[in-house]
């Protein structure tokens, strides 16, 4: 069952379809993103937003390509203090 998106969402496409990229096949990530859903074409494609880097790219995927995009915690609360004390050498 495919997950229901709806206009606004943050999304990683599938580069399974990408031919034109860089990088050979096998250095390539296996999701780009996050784009922002423009609007829904029926309950089976999704229109993005591209970005400049993939410019050329039709903006249209279905959505068996196309993956909620799920933020890190360090993303979510930027200004929350990170823990950055160096672990305790012990010499044994």
């Amino acid at each position: 069952m495919e997950p229901e998106f709806k206009e606004g969402d943050q999304v990683l496409v599938s580069t399974l379809k990408f031919n034109n990229l860089k990088e050979p096949e096998k250095k390539r990530d296996s999701f780009v993103g996050p784009f922002i859903i423009i609007r829904m074409i029926a309950e089976n494609a999704v229109e993005v937003k591209i970005t400049e880097e993939l410019f050329r790219k039709h903006p249209v995927f279905p959505v068996s390509l196309v993956k909620p995009y799920l933020q890190k915690e360090e993303d979510k609360f930027p200004s929350r203090k990170k823990n950055l004390t160096p672990p305790e050498i012990v010499e044994v």
